[in-house]
């Protein structure tokens, strides 16, 4: 395993669904020896490191989110020994190993929520959030859960109502109890002891409530209940800062681990407040990924997030992951990959950590569901709506056998019908494929400091449809330039660049073409450009 601090800074995270990403026991789930199977692929794309989507036991509720055993393996996709194997395995190809940790809740299947069921007076009682009913005989507050409905459940045998934000079978911990906060911090323990490299924290900001339990205030618009108000008091309280430096510290103890937090109901700036030498190593901001297909609302979000990443911070960017629709279906509705390639490059050469989504290198699609095939909760409830995850989390498409070669028998979700046409093996073996575009940039970004390590400096050209940027680091300087138009534009280079000679060091497939004489530049519709200035 390669001894390097800056394993997060410089390398590329790739994030696994693991019972979507292959399936060796034959039970239509993927597993983790699927994962071991597949390491050599990884590392054969040039990623450093995995982060792998919650494989705790769980009755699935919510697909592994609802935990009911923080401290072992679900046995369908292995056990800790299959685990301490893949932590070995990947560790031997130079790819870490990050965790996602739930800690905000539980499955209602968790023994201790079963404890806190039997009494009041039951010692695990208090590890969750209960409060009795309202003077008028309602739940305590007019909180409501993102899933939908009030977020109280009321439990008849107690007379008390608890918690949840999300479903009702996900009750929230309550961590302003001593005990509870001691065992989720030997949860960071428990796993880095056995190896992990890092954690991605699941609604981190989420761990604490006001612990008067106020109304939210209320918005005038909003499509649902949930949105109707402002969350000042069911997230993001003040306890949160105090109790991140506690986790770094720990993390700290151990050789270059890694902590990223996913902010729940936050904007950029307050996301932004987490992260620090004493606090998170980085957290994840929706605007980038929310950015619609417009060269200057990229480049907003990109100026925005790395103002707030000054040294020694260090920003991080995706585009896809197991809550969002697929970037190749958001901004394509056809088979073409000319503007998957544009959002690989742009992701590949900025300043951060690239977090990639399994099939993102294979421009994989979402899939359509019917009402009956829908199994996402969310789904569930807002079908009508076109709401749900379903889509983005389909078996990975390996190869043009049945089932994509994610499994002998029937997947836990549909594949994909592109699957022949659009799968792993079949890329491989293209030159011009997506797959082998993300390869050859890859090994392009780890040739140049400048790329990986370097600062950024938006460079306006003039040219609406254009965004490019100065990378710097030392004495290297590549200028990334990137056409959001369907056609061709010519230009001449900005004055504002460094006064060097430049030279094409990267352009895609059928673009080598590209002119570049007299500092004029054709780019070709959809075409990504990287000068080196010597």
């Amino acid at each position: 395993m390669k001894d390097s601090s800056s394993w997060w800074r410089n390398g590329i995270i790739y994030q696994i669904y693991p019972r979507s990403f292959k399936d060796t026991t034959q039970n239509g789930l993927g597993d983790l020896d699927g994962v071991v199977q597949k390491l050599d692929y990884l590392a054969d794309l040039g990623i450093d490191a995995i982060w792998l989507s919650p494989i705790y036991p769980s009755p699935d509720v919510d697909f592994g989110y609802d935990v009911a055993d923080y401290f072992d393996i679900d046995p369908r996709f292995g056990s800790l020994q299959d685990f301490d194997n893949l932590v070995s395995q990947a560790h031997q190809r130079n790819i870490h190993i990050i965790l996602d940790l739930v800690l905000n809740h539980t499955s209602d299947q968790h023994p201790w929520f079963k404890e806190a069921l039997k009494s009041k007076y039951n010692p695990y009682h208090d590890w969750y959030l209960w409060q009795d009913p309202s003077a008028d005989g309602g739940k305590p507050n007019n909180w409501y859960a993102v899933f939908g409905g009030p977020a109280w459940e009321y439990v008849a045998s107690l007379n008390q109502y608890y918690y949840h934000m999300f479903c009702k079978e996900q009750p929230d911990l309550n961590w302003r109890n001593p005990d509870v906060k001691e065992t989720m911090l030997n949860v960071f323990r428990f796993w880095l002891d056995r190896g992990v490299d890092g954690f991605r924290l699941d609604v981190f900001n989420m761990y604490y409530k006001h612990e008067n339990f106020l109304d939210n205030p209320r918005k005038p618009t909003g499509l649902r209940p949930f949105d109707r108000q402002d969350h000042l008091y069911d997230v993001s309280q003040e306890d949160m800062y105090p109790l991140i430096s506690e986790i770094r510290e720990i993390l700290d103890s151990y050789e270059n681990r890694y902590v990223v937090g996913e902010t729940f109901l936050a904007d950029s700036e307050h996301a932004s407040s987490y992260i620090g030498p004493d606090l998170l190593h980085a957290g994840f901001d929706y605007g980038f990924a929310n950015s619609k297909w417009q060269a200057n609302q990229f480049s907003s979000a990109i100026e925005k997030w790395d103002a707030l990443h000054p040294e020694p911070k260090w920003p991080n960017y995706f585009l896809n992951n197991h809550d969002t629709p697929r970037s190749a279906t958001r901004f394509k509705s056809d088979e073409a990959d000319n503007r998957c390639k544009l959002l690989a490059a742009m992701h590949l050469t900025l300043r951060g950590t690239p977090f990639l989504y399994y099939g993102e290198e294979i421009g994989m699609r979402d899939i359509r569901l019917m009402p009956w095939q829908v199994q996402d909760p969310v789904g569930k409830r807002y079908w009508f709506a076109g709401q749900g995850r379903d889509g983005c989390r389909s078996p990975m498409q390996w190869d043009e056998t049945e089932h994509a070669g994610f499994s002998n028998a029937k997947p836990w979700l549909p594949v994909h019908p592109n699957y022949k046409s659009r799968n792993v093996s079949k890329q491989l073996k293209e030159t011009g494929s997506l797959i082998n575009f993300y390869k050859q940039l890859i090994n392009v970004r780890r040739q140049f400091d400048a790329l990986n390590s370097g600062s950024i400096q938006l460079i306006p050209t003039g040219h609406s449809s254009i965004l490019s940027y100065l990378r710097v680091y030392e004495n290297q300087a590549i200028f990334v330039i990137l056409n959001f138009n369907k056609d061709p534009v010519i230009f001449k280079l900005p004055e504002t660049l460094p006064k060097r000679h430049w030279k094409i060091l990267f352009a895609q497939g059928l673009a080598l073409d590209s002119e570049f004489a007299d500092s004029e530049l054709k780019l070709q519709g959809y075409e990504t450009l990287l000068l080196i200035g010597l």
